[in-house]
């Protein structure tokens, strides 16, 4: 097993209702798990996530996540 911390932005707060604004939430995962899973693992839909975030850094929904990873999920926004 291995933990990574999650965070999700806006929109998507409410299938978390726990987390605080931009806290964390530290699960475990079995090594080898994509982003995907971890989305589909935390009930977040597929359709309202628009962008996913690694380490600072965009990344791909097929990733593999690593150990220590800092994952976000982010909705589309819309602004001017």
């Amino acid at each position: 097993m291995i933990e990574v911390n999650v965070v999700v932005f806006a929109t998507l707060r409410r299938y978390l209702p726990d987390l605080g604004i931009g806290e964390e939430k530290a699960i475990k995962i079995e090594q080898g798990t994509t982003l995907t899973e971890i989305r589909d693992m935390l009930n977040l839909p597929e359709e309202e996530v628009k962008v996913i975030v690694r380490n600072n850094l965009q990344a791909e929904a097929g990733d593999v996540a690593q150990d220590g990873d800092r994952i976000a999920y982010i909705p589309a926004v819309a602004g001017g």
